[in-house]
């Protein structure tokens, strides 16, 4: 393993030859800034930032170097054959039919090959599945098309956020329809909310999803683990390099899957320190009086905020929804008519697409909400104002 990982100097020589080819991706510096995601003109996996990743690169150059090896010597000894026993310079085929050397050889040899193929692959893998005493358990929710994260265990137990795409969609565009803003370097692979993790610890990550099939996956780490709706896998990591890393969601799960990327920042020990209480006072400061009596203008225009991060992807900005993948509620009979099932829905979800939000969003950003799509578009609703009390009661 150790002279496979001699290729990665072949293949840096081989990247600065391949200046002329098209640019595969992009990101915001070249591959070895550590900040994460693909690089320009990369032409090899990501740089390694785990030992579990580092294992998997140093496989990958072994398996390289013995394929390269076997193609070799099978054609080269064909090619020679082919050269040097051509009938035309007066050789005849051989006569015989069984060889029991050559028998034995092209079985014993194959075998030999899988075997070191083998052994440090499983070593790897097992490595792999070994999410026992992690320092930190944190959640990872897949949900059409975000990525929702709960710190379940260790320091930063009760942090409880949504990450969602930051890309302004007038740089994304539409089909038929131009960006109108240049695309930033972090293109689709940055979010608002990043996941916050300290260096050199073990990180266990429990994936699910709440719709359908979404894969959890970010590269520098050697980590790809699918979340599955009612199953929880886990997958784990230990990232040695303080910097920002970059996945993405590797399981086609609707038409915004491109849309839904993953982003780890690991810092050191006293920065993570300070992310913990610092996220710790922004979730209380959320939490409002659900005392509160607010009028409809100030829950619309706070209802307007919690439309556009969390729903607008699916039910739309003109709140029409997708013909026969998610509903509208403009002219809704849920959203026009008494308001205690629309609570209802969106503090415990809907099979198959409607996620449940109480353990994401506040009493107060539910009635909001709430109140928003009653008192927008055309909709003008008898029951037109929910207060945060009525979200908290139907809670209970």
């Amino acid at each position: 393993m150790k002279h496979a990982k001699r290729l990665k100097s072949f293949m840096l020589g081989a990247s600065l030859l391949a200046a002329s080819l098209p640019t595969w991706a992009v990101v915001n510096g070249p591959a070895v800034d550590m900040k994460g995601g693909p690089a320009i003109k990369q032409l090899n996996l990501q740089p390694p930032v785990t030992q579990i990743a580092e294992q998997i690169y140093s496989i990958h150059n072994l398996m390289l170097v013995i394929c390269l090896v076997i193609f070799v010597a099978v054609f080269g000894v064909m090619f020679y054959s082919i050269l040097k026993h051509r009938k035309s310079v007066g050789h005849k085929p051989a006569t015989f039919h069984e060889s029991t050397a050559v028998e034995i050889a092209w079985t014993v040899v194959p075998f030999i090959i899988v075997i070191v193929m083998a052994l440090p692959a499983t070593k790897t893998v097992v490595a792999m599945k070994d999410t026992s005493n992690a320092d930190i358990t944190i959640k990872a929710t897949g949900m059409q098309w975000k990525w929702g994260y709960d710190y379940l265990k260790g320091e930063g137990e009760g942090i409880s956020f949504l990450s969602t795409l930051s890309t302004p969609r007038t740089q994304v565009g539409a089909p038929g329809v131009e960006p109108t803003e240049k695309r930033g370097d972090n293109y689709l692979i940055e979010v608002d909310n990043e996941v916050v993790v300290p260096v050199n610890k073990k990180i266990r990550v429990i994936t699910t999803a709440n719709d359908v099939i979404h894969g959890w996956t970010v590269p520098a780490f050697g980590v790809k683990q699918d979340a599955i709706p009612g199953f929880v896998r886990d997958t784990w990591f230990k990232a040695e390099k303080i910097g920002t890393y970059r996945g993405q969601c590797v399981e086609l799960c609707g038409k915004e899957h491109a849309f839904m990327p993953i982003v780890v920042t690991v810092v050191s020990d006293a920065d993570y320190k300070k992310w913990v209480d610092g996220k710790k006072k922004e979730m209380a400061a959320k939490a409002d009086d659900p005392s509160k009596v607010w009028t409809v203008d100030e829950l619309k225009q706070r209802g307007e905020k919690v439309y556009t991060q969390h729903c607008v992807a699916c039910h739309q900005a003109t709140g029409k929804g997708v013909p026969g993948a998610f509903p509208a509620l403009d002219a809704s009979a849920l959203v026009t008519g008494p308001k205690a099932p629309q609570i209802n829905i969106l503090l415990n979800g809907k099979a198959p697409g409607m996620p449940a939000w109480k353990g994401v969003l506040s009493d107060t950003e539910i009635a909001a909400v709430i109140t928003y799509t009653r008192n927008s578009w055309s909709n003008k609703a008898a029951e037109n104002i929910v207060q945060p009390a009525e979200v908290l009661a139907a809670r209970k």
